[in-house]
């Protein structure tokens, strides 16, 4: 199963992830855990997150890139749900094997990530690469979807065509999976 982990301070006045999360949630063996929705007093329930977390093969990081970073509940879910002795260090082995894809949005275009002598996108991953990577799992090429705060409503549709493509194919090369409809796999608080 894939699990979504959506950390969007704002869910409700997001337009490219709510748009994402929409045109996948109704794929067969996804589960989205919107975070904001699900702990907005910052309360984590750690064991539910870690089950989550078990039923997964592909768990995917998903929110806004915000100051070249994750939102504030996404850093706070990793430190406190990625435990020593669970996720990494001795025993901590419940991750390991797991995909882990990164699926974030920009409000700028890639060159405005060409900044000093880091030039690329790349470099703002590698803080979860490393943290997937500690935790034993396989880091994939991560989804960006770039410029939401000026794309129109046919780049959206595209991006959400490529998101939903690219979880199609990886649930047709991990199992027999199929389109639920209008079934949606949102878990809400």
């Amino acid at each position: 199963m894939i699990l979504i982990i959506y950390a969007h301070p704002y869910p409700r006045h997001s337009h490219a992830n709510k748009h994402l999360l929409q045109t996948v949630a109704s794929l067969d063996g996804v589960e989205i855990r919107s975070l904001y929705e699900l702990y907005p007093d910052f309360a984590l329930d750690v064991q539910a997150e870690q089950q989550a977390l078990s039923r997964a093969k592909l768990v995917i990081l998903q929110h806004p890139l915000q100051w070249y970073s994750m939102p504030p509940l996404l850093k706070m879910w990793c430190d406190k749900v990625l435990e020593h002795g669970w996720a990494y260090g001795h025993d901590g082995h419940a991750l390991r094997g797991k995909d882990c894809l990164w699926a974030v949005t920009t409000g700028g275009d890639t060159h405005h990530f060409d900044l000093g002598g880091f030039p690329g996108f790349e470099v703002l991953a590698q803080p979860l690469q490393a943290t997937a990577l500690y935790c034993g799992m396989n880091w994939l090429p991560p989804f960006a979807v770039h410029n939401t705060f000026a794309c129109d409503q046919k780049t959206l549709d595209v991006a959400g065509e490529h998101y939903l493509s690219r979880l199609r194919g990886y649930l047709a090369e991990h199992g027999d999976f199929a389109d639920r409809g209008a079934a949606s796999g949102v878990q809400h608080g």
